[in-house]
């Protein structure tokens, strides 16, 4: 598979507006972007995405068409990139994260979790869930929390990624969990997982496209379930998401941009949801709604 970089560099603010643009506009796509130093002085800063199976050419049409002139002062150049396994190489060398009870870790820092701690092993993958991002830290926190107050019957990982979100809620209540993705790649890499860290008979998962799927009613309704994905497909998922959950259910959301906070609590709020817990990680949101009730 082909692997186009797309680089845009200038200054510092106006790079950091382009990387938001880019953002908004690969949002339903997932592509990578990434904002960084691109001189030693810090004068100059670089915008990147990464496209896949395209020619450089294509691709930088691809950037040009979705943003608009509106981010093209910048100059804008397209590159194919080596085969190599890129989100591999991102995740070397990064340190074990510790969020809430859980520590997330790469094989070789197994030693490094301590007593007490629960452990979740995630190598590097062609998914999302390192706990390295704030979604996934913020998720794992409110999994620690609520996990900590009470039992819930039926808990859903919606967009599982490498599944680290499931395995820690599987861990932690030692019940079943089901966790499904819209990637088939992610689902078979989440259910791996969930069997290196010893919770292959606490998560079931399957591929679907969202939340009407027929599959879920053989675990649903569910009171708890944990959403890490984005704004936009949240946005559209709030009535079907809702209609499978119980009348006093629980809802983790996060995938999220501080600005996304109010439309989201709109789209939810009109399914019976209130906020019961805001978090704020690096810029990225975790809101966590009930229904029915006040969570204590």
């Amino acid at each position: 598979m082909k692997t186009i970089r797309v680089r845009i560099t200038a200054e510092e603010l106006e790079a950091k507006r382009i990387s938001e643009i880019l953002e908004r506009a690969f949002e339903d796509d997932g592509n990578p972007v990434t904002i960084y130093e691109a001189t030693p002085d810090g004068r100059l800063w670089a915008a990147e995405i990464l496209l896949f199976d395209m020619e450089p050419e294509e691709a930088a049409a691809t950037v040009r068409d979705r943003v608009g002139a509106d981010a093209f002062a910048a100059p804008l150049e397209a590159e194919e990139l080596p085969d190599i396994n890129w989100v591999e190489k991102s995740l070397e060398g990064l340190k074990p994260v510790k969020a809430g009870r859980f520590v997330v870790h790469g094989s070789h820092d197994r030693d490094k979790v301590p007593g007490g701690a629960i452990g979740i092993e995630i190598e590097a993958a062609l998914a999302f869930g390192t706990g390295h991002h704030g979604t996934t830290a913020g998720c794992l926190e409110e999994i620690d929390r609520l996990l900590s107050m009470r039992a819930y019957d039926s808990i859903l990982d919606l967009g599982t990624g490498t599944g680290v979100l499931a395995i820690a809620a599987a861990l932690q209540s030692r019940q079943l969990v089901l966790a499904t993705d819209i990637d088939p790649v992610a689902t078979n890499t989440a259910l791996e997982n969930a069997r290196l860290n010893g919770a292959g008979h606490l998560v079931r998962g399957f591929t679907a496209n969202g939340i009407e799927d027929r599959r879920f009613r053989l675990f649903g309704p569910f009171d708890l379930v944990i959403a890490n994905i984005l704004a936009r497909p949240l946005m559209k998922m709030a009535k079907s998401i809702g209609e499978r959950m119980t009348p006093t259910a629980t809802l983790v959301l996060s995938g999220l941009r501080v600005e996304d906070g109010p439309r989201i609590l709109f789209a939810y709020g009109c399914q019976g949801f209130i906020l019961d817990r805001r978090g704020e990680k690096d810029g990225w949101l975790t809101l966590t709604l009930v229904r029915g009730r006040k969570q204590a």
